[in-house]
């Protein structure tokens, strides 16, 4: 009897993160039957929102653009009650903190870019092609480009080894979770052009709403949480409580550890993981919403989210969310600890680390040359989307989720 005789899916999806949601959404958009089976508690994968003792911990520092494509496309943004943070970072330099900011949305701080105060005229004028090309080029230009690593494509800009050093380094490398700007020019200029063009937000509610909202225009009975899968069979899905879940079309939309697992043929990419720390303090150490970058390495970055959304915190009380590279080892938080009293000035002795969450595989390594977008397809009936098949991004999670869709959609029409 065929599958829509039966009443079985024409497709289940394994994973309800990002990728996954997508992916469920557009077919069942298509007409199609879709099962979508989540290990977990709940929906999101990596992009969760726990909440302890009146505070909102999102797993790892997370951030929302409101500029790309798939987000403009699927989310209701004003849903969200979306924060900003400030356009523009906190730098702590050799030289002492720099603040540097997007002088058409912070007109205040325009002064620091004149020559001389932070940049060469030969710095500015660098940074300032490069950002008009990012900005008015479209994205399918990225794609198109000779591949190098981020740290040659900025020298060859005409950007100066001090302010590569001193300033984009350390904010990139907590855009790409590793030192070295070794990650692809490609990712890079969407990133920057993604920067330029949208704003950074938080959800009131935590990082979690978005994937939450995702969830909420599934129909009844296509989310299934609490339902890991312990292998794909010629049939279907095998569930670790030796259920069956018959389906001729399986798309693997996990994170590429789970994906091998499941996929033992498929090649992915290494992964970065980092370390965020969360701590309380008895009101704000610094009274705006605006991320710190740390050009000694010692931490990747560090905010007060209560500043960029009070509901992160009980009333009176500030959060601050420092991420690091790697795992939380013995002796790490306490360095940290001593690093933010000297970034922010003041003692840090009273404050309450509230978590701290380790995120393996947060990101894909995404080495030159790396590929914007491939193929969901592995064989007949069985596909794989994700961000690690796209970019480490939400947006790269969506539009991977999506192609699989089309792709699945596409092979059902041609096998019936």
């Amino acid at each position: 009897m065929s599958d829509e005789h039966r009443g079985a899916p024409n497709a289940v999806v394994v994973g309800a993160g990002l990728a996954g949601l997508a992916c469920a959404l557009d077919l069942g958009r298509a007409g199609r039957r879709v099962a979508l089976l989540e290990a977990s508690d709940g929906v999101g994968g990596r992009m969760r929102t726990d909440r302890r003792d009146g505070f909102l911990l999102d797993r790892g520092f997370q951030v929302f653009n409101t500029s790309y494509p798939q987000v403009k496309q699927r989310l209701r943004l004003q849903s969200l009650r979306l924060r900003p943070f400030t356009a523009g970072v906190i730098a702590h330099t050799p030289r002492g903190p720099v603040r540097l900011a997007d002088p058409t949305r912070e007109p205040g701080a325009a002064g620091a870019l004149l020559p001389g105060r932070v940049f060469s005229a030969r710095d500015l004028a660098a940074l300032a092609a490069l950002t008009a090309q990012d900005a008015v080029l479209p994205a399918s230009v990225a794609g198109r480009r000779r591949d190098v690593p981020t740290s040659a494509a900025l020298t060859r800009a005409g950007v100066s080894d001090a302010v590569i050093a001193e300033i984009l380094r350390p904010f990139l490398s907590g855009v790409f979770l590793e030192d070295r700007l070794e990650t692809s020019a490609r990712f890079f200029h969407l990133v920057w052009r993604s920067m330029v063009r949208g704003s950074l937000c938080l959800p009131a509610e935590g990082i979690g709403a978005v994937p939450a909202q995702l969830a909420d225009g599934l129909p009844d009975g296509v989310l299934r949480l609490g339902t890991p899968v312990a292998e794909i069979t010629d049939t279907g899905v095998l569930l670790e409580d030796g259920r069956e879940v018959p389906a001729r079309t399986v798309v693997v939309a996990t994170g590429p550890t789970a994906a091998t697992r499941l996929l033992p043929d498929l090649t992915v990419p290494d992964t970065r993981t980092v370390t965020t720390y969360y701590h309380a303090s008895d009101g704000t150490p610094m009274a705006e919403p605006t991320l710190m970058v740390d050009s000694t390495g010692a931490i990747l970055n560090t905010c007060v989210l209560s500043e960029v959304a009070p509901t992160y915190a009980p009333p009176g009380t500030g959060l601050i969310s420092t991420s690091v590279l790697g795992t939380d080892r013995p002796g790490r938080a306490e360095a940290v600890l001593r690093r933010l009293a000297e970034l922010y000035g003041t003692d840090t002795s009273g404050w309450r680390q509230v978590a701290a969450r380790t995120v393996e595989g947060a990101l894909p390594a995404m080495l030159p040359p790396w590929p914007l977008s491939r193929t969901t397809r592995l064989g007949p009936g069985r596909y794989v989307c994700g961000d690690h098949r796209a970019t480490g991004s939400v947006q790269g999670a969506l539009a991977s989720g999506a192609r699989a869709a089309r792709e699945v959609h596409a092979d059902l029409e041609q096998r019936r």
